[in-house]
């Protein structure tokens, strides 16, 4: 199912609050996204147990029980995991990867709260979640008449949401939190067509709790083979140049205040690479796209930044190029700035330019 509408964790948690507690709500979303932490934030939100069933490993007697003979016939004697006398939320996690007869048994606990005999407590909130056929994960085409019986929403990752959760609740490692504050396009990307690792905000959490367990003593070999193992090849390798620089203390604020120096070194060019994406990053948040909202602030970053970008170019013509090209997502830095850039440095914007035009 696709959808241009899309909410992040905050107005999710509004939908779920209006909606699943009148009707039954069907969350899409990549893996790692999010989606159950969502649903135990709304449980604890709306103060009931939230009780989680896993689709995708769950066989018809796990969900409508065994028979059991009761005198002159037989009953269905539903499983211990949905028997509650109080209401709560039932969490059917992975339902789209659940075979067609755990499907079908879905109905009348979705629609009349039902499972045999036993009906849910008055009140009990029913919640579904899967991922999308474009995931590359383990999903089956749901039935219309099942689909009919649920809202739907469709999840995206916001990075402002997601730090001020890792900085006041999480206990997310500061190096994660500062890499995010620093690339936080690099917090979720699209999962691969092939078999391999990929950034999400819970492999970025799971990334934090080995360097937690490892401790600041962690050797350059070992992170990067946390995160190679856990993030996207691109992210990994940015990663681990953010972290050399750390404990070389090439900061970018040093440089931009002009404390510090761009490394030289060729041992260094992958922090210098990473800098220059990270000076790139700081320029897009920091000028405005418009120029009639220019400021003497932002024209003294920007004279600033003209001398680092001319610094840059007699270290690496082509890093001090990707500074001022379209980044993966198609961002450009504002045209005004790219106007200045041509007109005081026309040899790197030359240069530039014959790299466009020599590109296939």
């Amino acid at each position: 199912m696709q959808s241009t509408i899309q909410l992040n964790q905050t107005e999710a948690i509004d939908f779920l609050l209006h909606v699943a507690v009148v009707r039954p709500v069907f969350m899409w979303g990549a893996p790692g996204i999010g989606k159950s932490a969502l649903v135990r934030r709304f449980a604890d939100a709306v103060g009931m147990e939230c009780v989680s069933l896993l689709g995708s490993q769950l066989a018809p007697e796990d969900l409508l029980g065994i028979p059991k003979i009761d005198g002159e016939c037989s009953r269905f004697y539903p499983p211990a995991s949905i028997v509650r006398q109080q209401p709560f939320v039932l969490f059917l996690d992975e339902l789209n990867a659940s075979s067609h007869e755990i499907q079908k048994a879905f109905y009348s606990l979705i629609l009349e709260q039902r499972v045999g005999e036993y009906r849910l407590p008055a009140g009990t909130i029913v919640i579904g979640a899967g991922n999308r056929a474009k995931d590359a994960a383990i999903v089956k085409p749901m039935p219309s008449a099942l689909i009919n019986r649920m809202a739907h929403i469709h999840l995206r990752t916001d990075h402002r949401q997601w730090l001020a959760w890792a900085i006041n609740e999480g206990g997310i490692h500061a190096w994660v939190v500062e890499y995010i504050q620093l690339r936080p396009d690099h917090l979720w990307s699209e999962p691969p067509k092939h078999e391999e690792a990929f950034s999400t905000p819970r492999s970025w959490h799971m990334l934090s709790d080995a360097l937690h367990s490892f401790g600041e003593k962690i050797s350059d070999d070992m992170i990067e083979a946390l995160a190679s193992g856990l993030l996207t090849p691109s992210h990994a390798a940015h990663f681990k140049a953010y972290l050399k620089q750390i404990r070389q203390k090439h900061a970018l604020h040093s440089i931009i205040k002009g404390d510090a120096f761009w490394p030289t070194g060729p041992e260094d060019r992958d922090v210098l690479y990473f800098l220059a994406q990270s000076f790139r990053a700081h320029l897009r948040k920091e000028l405005p796209e418009d120029e009639s909202s220019v400021r003497s602030s932002h024209q003294e970053l920007a004279i600033r930044a003209k001398d680092m970008l001319r610094d840059l170019a007699r270290i690496s013509v082509e890093i001090a190029q990707s500074v001022m090209s379209e980044d993966e997502a198609g961002h450009r830095l504002p045209s005004w700035f790219l106007v200045e850039v041509a007109r005081d440095l026309p040899r790197l914007a030359s240069r530039r330019d014959q790299s466009t035009k020599a590109a296939p």
